[in-house]
């Protein structure tokens, strides 16, 4: 359009100079150049699109319309109309509706209010962008999302108590939602993507009765579940008790099966063990008669060599008797005729008393000197302190004779 304005004014400026016939013509071009200069200046041609976005141009001539992607487009300012769109997901949480005690809660079938964290995330759908691009208003999360939302959950949370939006039904309610939220979303062209319950808030009364009430279900669940686990320890008695049954029977069967099959055996052994046992009686009879005769031979050999021995002891014993007797008769004959001799000694020298007896006391007495006798008697009569009352003579004679029969009698 430029070039064939500038093209027009070059042909005006030229067929001017060549005519000068018409000024008014070269005033038209002239002011018809400089509009379209502030046209252009104002629209200029080209529009840019964002990543994200698709772009609908319309032509206003034929009534077309085409999608632009992501870059630059060509718009002809007067023929043409481009409108950009997001094909982001966008997220829409409705502030308003957190809080129970806030502008605008959600309402229970028993009248209270409640606050849920609610977010819905949209996005436009891309296969129907040139359809209903025309009819799009230019806020549509304000114009068409937002209204479609709060229409459908204000419903469908009138459906629901509050105990069931809190903690029962919370999936089925999300999933009544999506079911009656993506059909009216879609008539508009915008795709439901997912929908999301959060934290909700409850009255503060309800909040304390709330409490209380799962306080007592909680007592209520945990005796439940003690009852249960004392049913399960009754019948995991009865079950061990039953158990150790059978273990004991089957180890007094095994124990029997044992003991039969042990008697078996010993059964059997002793089918070998009773020749063998007979064997061995039959040797110890054997064994002890043997013995017996052994015992019975030592005995009498013992017996015999116990009487050879006594024969032999007897005899020995004659014969050191006889001997014995005969050295006494020898001794004797001996003593009486050295006693014989002796005394007939005496009877010449009756001094050797007093010295035999001086020689007797030698040991008991070192010095002993004493003056014979005057009437030639006893020398220890002094010694003793007694006198003689017989002469030598008479008491030697007598001593003699004494001596004389003793030798005779041995």
């Amino acid at each position: 359009m430029a070039r064939a304005t500038s093209v027009a004014l070059r042909r005006g400026v030229g067929s001017g100079a060549r005519t000068l016939h018409s000024s008014r013509t070269v005033l038209l071009v002239a002011g018809l150049a400089i509009a379209s200069a502030y046209v252009l200046w104002k629209n200029p041609p080209l529009a840019s699109i964002e990543h994200g976005e698709v772009g609908v141009r319309s032509n206003r001539l034929t009534g077309s319309t085409t999608e632009l992607r992501e870059g630059s487009a060509i718009v002809l300012p007067g023929l043409h109309t481009l409108r950009t769109l997001p094909l982001r997901d966008q997220v829409y949480r409705p502030q308003g509706s957190l809080r129970a005690d806030g502008e605008s809660p959600f309402q229970s079938v028993e009248g209270l209010s409640l606050g849920v964290d609610l977010s819905v995330r949209y996005a436009l759908d891309p296969t129907r962008v040139s359809s209903v691009a025309g009819n799009l208003p230019n806020d549509l999360g304000a114009d068409i999302v937002q209204p479609a939302i709060n229409g459908v959950i204000y419903k469908v949370m009138a459906r629901y108590t509050v105990r069931e939006i809190f903690s029962s039904k919370r999936a089925e309610l999300q999933q009544a939602i999506e079911t009656e939220l993506k059909p009216r979303l879609a008539a508009d062209g915008v795709l439901l993507k997912g929908i999301t319950l959060g934290k909700i808030d409850l009255p503060e009364d309800y909040r304390r009765g709330m409490d209380r009430l799962l306080a007592e279900e909680l007592a209520t669940e945990k005796m439940r579940y003690t009852l249960v686990l004392k049913e399960k320890q009754v019948e995991q008695t009865a079950l061990e008790a039953q158990a150790e049954s059978v273990r004991r029977e089957k180890q007094a069967e095994a124990a029997a099966k044992e003991q039969v099959i042990a008697a078996k055996a010993q059964e059997e052994a002793m089918k070998h063990v009773l020749p063998f046992k007979q064997k061995q009686i039959e040797q110890r009879q054997l064994e002890a008669e043997a013995e017996k005769q052994a015992r019975v031979k030592g005995a009498e050999a013992s017996a015999q060599a116990r009487r050879i021995e006594a024969q032999g002891e007897a005899d020995s014993r004659q014969k050191l008797a006889d001997a014995e007797a005969y050295r006494l008769q020898k001794v004797g004959q001996a003593n009486s005729e050295q006693m014989a001799r002796e005394g007939a000694l005496i009877t010449r020298h009756p001094l050797l008393i007093q010295k035999t007896l001086a020689d007797k006391l030698s040991d008991k007495v070192q010095v002993i000197i004493a003056p014979p006798p005057a009437d030639g008697g006893f020398i220890g009569g002094a010694l003793l302190g007694t006198q003689a009352k017989a002469t030598l003579p008479a008491n030697t004679g007598q001593s003699q004779d004494g001596w004389q029969d003793d030798s005779q009698e041995q």
